[in-house]
């Protein structure tokens, strides 16, 4: 990216425009019509990690919401509203959790140190780092380390959403969402599905975290 990039924003926006029109003259009359996302993705913000390129996906077909570190934290409204409106009003399919070697969050989340104000959203990655301490004591590689905190990361966070009401209420009611936790590798490009059971993720927790039994009302 050159220093100049902002410049031609604009540029490349109205050959963007022109390519779509070109493939499709109503492209956009469509488009403004409303979305209808099957997958809700929630990823990391790093900005090489962009979710409709790596999964070549167009406009209108996902659902997106970043943050460090693909977190999805009890206390965070932002991700709680997204994932609220995308199940409950989107209806969609399927929830993703990717995170990506490498990350910067879950480096700094490795560290013993005050960073200040994202100790309190690191402390996410640290939990998951206390609960696995053994494990993740037991790999001598510093990198191969990494990599397993980063899925052991993906797959706390996809136990958050699956903890989360609408996501447990649609899912029993409905049978949908599911929810997949995906890592996406850099230096490959190769997006890696972790292959967490979510049924048998929910069956585990439901004794505990059973939010989702749904009455329907009478009269």
């Amino acid at each position: 990216m050159t220093e100049n990039f902002f410049d031609t924003v604009f540029d490349n926006n109205r050959e963007w425009v022109a390519q779509k029109l070109a493939t499709d003259p109503h492209f956009f009359e469509n488009l403004s019509l409303g979305q209808n996302p099957e997958v809700l993705y929630i990823g990391c913000s790093d900005s090489r990690v962009t979710a409709e390129e790596l999964m070549g996906a167009g406009p209108g077909q996902v659902f997106v919401h970043r943050n460090i570190a693909n977190i999805v934290a009890p206390t965070d409204l932002s991700a709680l509203s997204v994932i609220d409106y995308a199940v409950t009003h989107l209806g969609v399919k399927r929830i993703v959790v990717c995170g990506h070697y490498g990350c910067g969050g879950v480096h700094a989340a490795m560290k013993p140190l005050d960073l200040g104000v994202l100790n309190p959203w690191l402390r996410n990655i640290r939990d998951v780092y206390r609960t696995h301490v053994n494990e993740l004591k037991g790999i001598d590689d510093p990198e191969l380390r990494h990599r397993r905190l980063v899925e052991l990361n993906i797959e706390e966070q996809c136990l958050n959403v699956t903890k989360i009401a609408a996501v447990q209420r649609s899912f029993l009611n409905q049978g949908y969402p599911t929810v997949h936790g995906l890592v996406f590798d850099m230096k490959t490009g190769e997006l890696i599905d972790l292959k967490i059971n979510f049924t048998e993720k929910l069956d585990g927790i439901r004794e505990i975290y059973d939010l989702g039994t749904f009455v329907k009302p009478t009269g």
